[in-house]
């Protein structure tokens, strides 16, 4: 009976471990997630002025003659 309890509670502290790292993890996604977002939302803030920086120099140019 003493065997299977301490094999029992072996299970569980591996249970209880396993759930510790699982929860670091994903705090670490999450904030790696965050920052992904946060890079991906000043990526698109950038592409945006430049697309409008192009526009206004398309809008300089002369027309073509044909």
């Amino acid at each position: 009976m003493v065997n299977e309890l301490n094999a029992l509670e072996s299970k569980i502290a591996q249970v209880a471990g396993l759930c510790r790292g699982l929860r670091n993890e994903n705090r670490d996604l999450q904030q790696r997630v965050a920052a992904l977002e946060a890079e991906k939302k000043q990526l698109l803030e950038r592409m945006n002025g430049a697309r409008e920086r192009l526009e206004s120099l398309v809008g300089h140019l002369p027309e073509a003659k044909v």
